[in-house]
């Protein structure tokens, strides 16, 4: 009998007649686990496994500490949950292990009620509601970048057609010297010209056509786009889940999401020795509450690039989905601004994380809810 089962059976009272105690825990979305008086584990539900990147079969019957460091928080407000014989929590807790990336998680203990030393922890992830958070500052910039770029494509591209034309006029009569200043207004004009098409992306605040979409066919085809261009001397690593249903998005506006995630990753690595890895994967029972509204949204889906170049630095890390703010000496700062703002006109979430060992993008976004197939 499971430790839920036998939970269950001796408590006598709130059951519920025809479902069973193991699919209701294997459908939360925190990772519950139990451990025994040796805080050897006795029980993980399915978010456990998620978390862990590891079946039940390689958790059960073995030491916490092989999947979590050995003086990581977690241990303490286990054995204070113990000692005490009572419920112990704690917020902001990092948890990290050898094979697990190091999350800011709220943790809460709890002993068994059979008083043998068994303690039921829950971990939940306060990254996830982060995501929101901060999901919903990078679209308030998206839109402060709508109103500009609409002012700008009026105030800015008529006066630069005019400037160009007379510099081209002055051409004419100029020698040399003043050919050359001639054309480097007009090679000006050309570029802020650019710079403010590119911005006029931001104004079409229509939402995108949606459909079904096969992630992996949107990646490839941005990771081909890469190889015979800018990022041609780069290795790319694809590790995808080939088992991941359709998308619900706009086909082109994704690859234009993830072209220009491997662009950024392309030129953050070293010519010698850089590395992409592109990742998959389904986030079992992911469902996220929007700050401020009863709307709950759901993003199993997730894809990760991932770069080994040296990070981006730390003081731009909350920024870097802004407008014009960028780490690279020549970048304009509206790549990852627009990327931000496809996303989130498809309803995800976009967040990196990095240090001096690389980056990483994380997208996620829904699933199409009218077919739920896998991709062929």
């Amino acid at each position: 009998m499971s430790i839920a089962d036998d939970h269950s059976h001796k408590a006598g009272v709130g059951l519920i007649v025809g479902v069973d105690p193991m699919s209701i825990l294997n459908s939360l979305s925190d990772a519950v686990i139990a451990v025994g008086q040796d805080n050897s584990i006795r029980f993980v539900n399915y978010a456990a496994e998620q978390m862990f990147g590891v079946g039940a079969h390689s958790l059960v019957g073995h030491s916490l500490e092989g999947f979590v460091s050995s003086d990581n928080p977690l241990f303490y407000i286990i054995e204070k949950s113990r000692q005490a014989d009572a419920s112990y929590a704690e917020r902001d807790v990092s948890i990290d292990g050898p094979r697990l990336e190091e999350r800011e998680m709220s943790v809460q203990a709890q002993p068994s009620s059979d008083g043998d030393g068994v303690v039921i922890i829950s971990l939940h992830e306060q990254t996830l509601a982060r995501h929101i958070d901060r999901q919903l500052v990078h679209r308030g910039a998206a839109r402060s970048v709508t109103a500009m770029a609409s002012m700008l494509a009026h105030e800015v591209k008529n006066p630069l057609s005019g400037i160009r034309g007379a510099a081209q006029l002055l051409e004419d009569d100029a020698d040399e010297n003043g050919r050359e200043l001639t054309q480097l207004i007009c090679d000006e004009a050309d570029r802020i010209v650019s710079l403010v098409n590119r911005m006029e992306a931001f104004s079409d605040e229509r939402l995108p056509e949606r459909s079904a979409v096969n992630i992996h066919e949107v990646l490839d085809r941005a990771q081909r786009s890469a190889e015979s261009g800018f990022a041609r001397n780069v290795r790319f690593v694809p590790l995808f889940d080939p088992s991941l249903p359709m998308v619900f998005g706009n086909r082109d506006q994704l690859i234009q999401v993830f072209l220009n995630l491997v662009k950024n990753a392309a030129e953050a690595v070293d010519e010698q020795g850089g590395e992409i890895r592109i990742e998959t994967r389904y986030r079992h029972g992911l469902r996220l509450a929007l700050p401020g509204t009863g709307e709950r949204v759901d993003l199993p889906i997730e894809i990760t690039i991932r770069d080994n170049g040296s990070g981006v630095p730390p003081d731009i890390r909350p920024y870097l989905f802004d407008p014009f703010v960028t780490s690279k000496k020549n970048g304009s700062g509206l790549g990852l601004a627009l990327v931000a703002k496809l996303v989130g006109d498809h309803g995800g979430v976009i967040d990196l994380e990095s240090d001096s060992s690389g980056t990483a993008f994380k997208v996620m976004l829904p699933v199409d809810e009218t077919g739920m197939g896998a991709p062929e």
